[in-house]
C-alpha cells in the first residue's frame, strides 16, 4: 500500500472498528481494503488501553478480579459493544434453526434472543476468568493476553475479509468490507501479527514466546471455524458475522494465553 492508501485504511479502521475519534475520509472499497489490513493496529490500540486500566487498578490495590472485569469492559466501551452484538445476534441467527433469509431477519432484530444472551454471557465469562489467571500469574503476562487477544481478534476480520468470502446482504458493513482484501495481502499481515505476539511474549520467557504466537493462531482458526460455518448458513458475512468472529477469537486466544 502507498501512503495514501495506508492513512486511509487506519482511518477506516479506527474509524468503523472503535469510538476514536476518527474522521473515515473515504468510503469504497479500496479504503475499506485498507482499513480491514490495518485492523489489528486498531485491536493494538484498544488491547492497549484495556491492558493500561487493568494495570492501574493493580497499582491502586485492587485484586486480579477486578483488574480482569474492567480490561473485558474497556474494549467493550471503545467499540460500543458492537463486537458484542454481533455475536449475541450471530447466536440468535444460527440458533434459530431457521432458512438464511429468515435467520437474517432474526439477526437484524434489536432485541437479543435466548442464544444470544447464553452465548455472550459464557463468553465474557470465559474472557474474565482468563485474564484472572493471567493476572493473577504477573502483570506482566495479564498485559500480554489484553494485547494479543485484541489483536487476534482484529485480525480475524482482516481474514475474513478475504476476497472469496461473500456479503449475506448487499447493504451493511458486511457488505462493504467482504471481499475486499486480496489472500497474498492479509497472510503477511497475519504472519507479522503472529511475529509480533512472539516478540512480546519473548519479554517473558520462551514459553509465553510460544504461547503467544500460539494463541493468534488459535484464535484465527476458531475465527475461521465459525466464518465458515455462517458462509454456509447465512450465504455470506455481514457485520454481526465480523462482530462474532471478534469476540471468538479474542476469547480463544485469552484461553490460550492462560494455558500452562
Amino acid at each position: 500500500m502507498s501512503a495514501t492508501p495506508v492513512s486511509h485504511g487506519l482511518r477506516f479502521a479506527f474509524g468503523t472498528l472503535t469510538v476514536f475519534p476518527v474522521e473515515v475520509t473515504r468510503w469504497d472499497r479500496e479504503a475499506a481494503r485498507a482499513g480491514m489490513l490495518c485492523a489489528p493496529v486498531a485491536g493494538l490500540a484498544v488491547g492497549a488501553g484495556a491492558a493500561l486500566v487493568g494495570v492501574a487498578l493493580l497499582a491502586a490495590g485492587a485484586g486480579p478480579l477486578l483488574a480482569a472485569v474492567a480490561t473485558v469492559a474497556v474494549p467493550a466501551v471503545l467499540t460500543r459493544g458492537l463486537h458484542l452484538d454481533g455475536l449475541a445476534d450471530t447466536a440468535d441467527g444460527l440458533g434459530s434453526g431457521k432458512p438464511a433469509p429468515d435467520a437474517l431477519r432474526v439477526m437484524k432484530q434489536s432485541d437479543i434472543g435466548p442464544f444470544g444472551v447464553i452465548t455472550v454471557l459464557l463468553v465474557l465469562l470465559a474472557q474474565v476468568a482468563a485474564l484472572f489467571q493471567a493476572y493473577g500469574s504477573s502483570w506482566g503476562r495479564g498485559v500480554l493476553a489484553a494485547v494479543v487477544s485484541a489483536a487476534a481478534a482484529r485480525l480475524a476480520l482482516t481474514l475474513a475479509a478475504r476476497t472469496g468470502v461473500p456479503p449475506a446482504r448487499p447493504e451493511g458493513l458486511g457488505a462493504a468490507v467482504a471481499g475486499t482484501v486480496p489472500v497474498r495481502a492479509a497472510l503477511p499481515v497475519a504472519l507479522a501479527v503472529v511475529a509480533a505476539a512472539a516478540c512480546a511474549g519473548a519479554s517473558l520467557g520462551t514459553y509465553d514466546l510460544v504461547r503467544s504466537a500460539l494463541a493468534v493462531v488459535a484464535a484465527c482458526a476458531a475465527a475461521e471455524l465459525l466464518l465458515r460455518h455462517c458462509t454456509r448458513r447465512f450465504g455470506g458475512v455481514t457485520g454481526d458475522v465480523f462482530g462474532g468472529l471478534a469476540e471468538t477469537a479474542a476469547t480463544t486466544a485469552l484461553v490460550v494465553c492462560c494455558l500452562g
